[in-house]
């Protein structure tokens, strides 16, 4: 048996879409970051970009169970001196409806060149239309 090998330039990418209202926000990033890394296919490999490109509508319908939409708090830096600034879910839901989902399958994905590149193969909308129809994405039910 030889282990089988395909160039990335050969590799076939498909498109998918997730409809993400009413689910868990963990559970569409989960699947997103599953797809995007092209784990569902046999040709997958760690150090390839492999995956397949992923659409999100309604980002702003993905629900988070417990108390998560107070308690939960997202920090970035600044870069200056004291520059610690941090938000909740809520408020940065109501600012960006998209963020949450993007900062989890952010989460999800490798760090570095790897993970910043396929970080670009995701599309998230806050509604229901989405600008990939041509490219006839198939639905992909979490």
């Amino acid at each position: 048996m030889k282990t089988l090998f395909v160039n990335e330039s050969e590799a076939k990418r498909d498109w998918f879409v997730i409809d993400a209202q009413g689910k868990p926000v963990g559970r569409v990033a989960a699947k997103a970051a599953y797809m995007l890394r092209g784990k569902h296919k046999l040709t997958y490999s760690p150090h390839q970009e492999m995956g397949d490109y992923v659409v999100i509508i309604n980002a702003e319908k993905a629900v988070m169970t417990g108390n998560k939409t107070t308690d939960k708090i997202y920090h970035h830096h600044t870069g200056f001196v004291g520059g610690l600034r941090s938000v909740t879910y809520a408020k940065l839901l109501e600012r960006h409806p998209t963020k949450p989902v993007m900062q989890a399958i952010k989460g999800m994905l490798p760090k570095g060149p790897l993970g910043r590149k396929l970080l670009t193969n995701v599309k998230v909308y806050a509604g229901a239309t989405h600008p990939h129809t041509a490219q006839n994405p198939q639905a992909v039910e979490v």
